[in-house]
């Protein structure tokens, strides 16, 4: 069966905190209730399924018009390398329209990634660290 991508479901938390940790993605696992609210705040959500296991996932905070926020992308260790993490960025990109850019932060281990599915490493970024 074929890899299915959706726009209209949110996982459920312990699904994404599945993925999140068989992806290594460094993220407040051991707290559901804030993963949950994560997606629940998020408002662009693009999901990769091999029948019912969640395999990737894009959660991004978009205004449609000038701006989108990737604020995660994890694709599950076995799927790795087959262009799932690429066409969840692509699919984003095209849900937030043409008038949006794509921007993200990167964990250390992805640097090399995503200038290879096309992004453009940019330089001129601040940043406030979370206290938690």
């Amino acid at each position: 069966m074929p890899l299915i991508y959706k726009t209209d479901v949110i996982p459920t938390s312990e699904q994404i905190i599945e993925l999140y940790e068989n992806a290594g993605l460094p993220r407040p696992t051991h707290d559901t209730e804030r993963i949950g609210k994560m997606y629940a705040n998020a408002n662009l959500i693009v999901t990769a399924w091999d029948n019912e296991l969640l395999i990737g996932v894009s959660r991004a905070i978009t205004d449609w018009v000038w701006c989108c926020y990737l604020a995660d992308l994890a694709v599950r260790k076995d799927y790795k390398a087959s262009g799932i993490g690429k066409q969840l960025v692509k699919l984003t990109k095209e849900k937030a329209g043409e008038q949006s850019m794509v921007l993200l932060l990167s964990v250390p281990t992805a640097m090399e990634y995503y200038p290879k599915i096309g992004m453009e490493k940019v330089d001129n970024g601040f940043i406030i660290f979370r206290e938690k």
